[in-house]
């Protein structure tokens, strides 16, 4: 069975900071607090690049 996490999760998981995310998508960190409230849609094709910066499969990604 797989298990499915939060983009939260996924981040910390990664050992990643809000700043650190930010920085490599080349967003405010406003943004990815708000993708991780759920507060802004995400993209498809950003949600690839958290998946792909987090080393976690697109499928076991949780979105709010």
């Amino acid at each position: 069975m797989e298990y499915k996490i939060t983009l939260r999760a996924a981040r910390i998981n990664a050992n990643l900071n809000q700043a650190e995310v930010a920085a490599e998508l080349g967003v405010s960190t406003e943004s990815v607090a708000n993708w991780e409230r759920g507060k802004v849609p995400l993209k498809a094709t950003t949600l690839v690049r958290l998946c792909h910066l987090y080393g976690v499969p697109i499928d076991n990604i949780l979105l709010p």
